[in-house]
């Protein structure tokens, strides 16, 4: 999936053909995955669930707070700002808290089951989650991306260089560059490191810091980057989404000096009508689904699950924007989220009559 500045996002499948398109109603900043959802931050200050047909705000960020980027873990939103700030959501869009920050130009935040990594002008910062108190600080050259593994955490910085730290804040290994890194990302467990700069190019390392190769993009510079199944997937500064094959086989060629023919796929020309998430199909039938109602909770709305087998004391994660007291609706699919208390309602929305 990417977005652009027009706010239209692209889902293609792995041979870059073409399966859907939908537009939101300002520029994608990022798209973000917490296990079964996917998430875009969007210039208008929303946070948007596209797991369903229609996209629905999910989250709504303070105007005042100019988002990079964004991090999502278990329903907990992290949120890293232009002025350096950090801030908390969780599942009920509700801020768990809010902090300054060490530094400005906050381009990286992670989360995971302990902590959220900060990355700023001044370096990375951990902190606890639910209460936004600091647990350690590391400094680095100003970081302009990150990325997570189980056990570290990784920051390209304007030092031409990929740190990487435990999650305890410890400087484990530095792998270099030859220019500031926008980008970067991993193979499983940190196997391989790579790297974008901002003169086009890309590396490879390997889990010790040795540089196997470089490669020009041939596009311009990788802004962001993310790795699966053996291939690197980059959005770059001349507006193009890249595929790079990085499996074994692929990194011994280039090596070697082969690299494989690139093909030039373009983009669809018409794009959609932006979408109105506040609008709900309307049906009778609650037969495939499970059924949710709107309540009134000491002056806020809350939703809970009707069908039975689930728990009616906890609230489920819903869309504040098609919320309204005491009406019901269907959803496709609620889970337990995996720290409990609470469902993530999943898929498409419907009205029940």
């Amino acid at each position: 999936m990417v977005g652009n500045e027009h706010g239209v996002i692209t889902t293609l499948d792995h041979n870059a053909q073409v399966r859907s398109q939908v537009r939101l109603p300002d520029g994608v900043k990022c798209i973000v995955a917490d296990d079964a959802w996917i998430y875009a931050g969007c210039d208008d200050g929303n946070v948007y669930d596209l797991s369903g047909k229609v996209p629905r705000v999910a989250y709504a960020i303070a105007p005042e707070i100019d988002i990079y980027w964004l991090d999502i873990h278990d329903g907990v939103l992290g949120v890293s700002d232009a002025d350096g700030g950090i801030t908390a959501v969780d599942h009920e869009d509700e801020f768990l808290w809010r902090r300054p920050g060490r530094g400005r130009s906050a381009w990286m935040v992670r989360c995971d089951d302990d902590a959220i990594y900060h990355g700023h002008s001044r370096g990375v910062t951990g902190y606890e989650w639910r209460t936004g108190s600091e647990l350690w600080h590391t400094t680095t050259g100003s970081v302009l991306f990150g990325w997570q593994e189980h056990g570290s955490v990784f920051a390209g910085t304007g030092t031409r260089e990929v740190v990487r730290l435990s999650k305890s804040g410890r400087l484990d290994r530095t792998y270099r560059c030859d220019a500031p890194v926008f980008s970067c990302a991993t193979a499983e467990g940190g196997e391989y490191v790579f790297a974008g700069d901002s003169q086009s190019s890309i590396y490879c390392f390997d889990a010790a810091g040795t540089r196997l190769w470089k490669l020009g993009t041939g596009c311009g510079s990788a802004y962001s980057m993310q790795y699966h199944d053996d291939r690197l997937y980059v959005v770059t500064t001349g507006g193009h989404l890249a595929c790079i094959d990085a499996s074994e086989p692929a990194i011994r060629a280039a090596q070697a000096g082969n690299v494989p023919e690139v093909r030039d796929i373009k983009a669809p020309r018409q794009a959609p009508q932006p979408v109105q998430p506040t609008i709900v199909e309307v049906t009778s039938d609650s037969g495939a689904g499970v059924v949710v109602q709107c309540r009134d909770d000491r002056g806020r709305l809350r939703v809970q699950v009707l069908s039975d087998g689930y728990r009616r004391d906890w609230s489920v994660q819903f869309p504040k924007g098609i919320r309204e007291p005491g009406a019901r609706y269907l959803v496709t699919e609620v889970r337990e989220s995996s720290r409990g208390g609470y469902y993530r309602a999943y898929g498409d929305i419907r009205r029940l009559r």
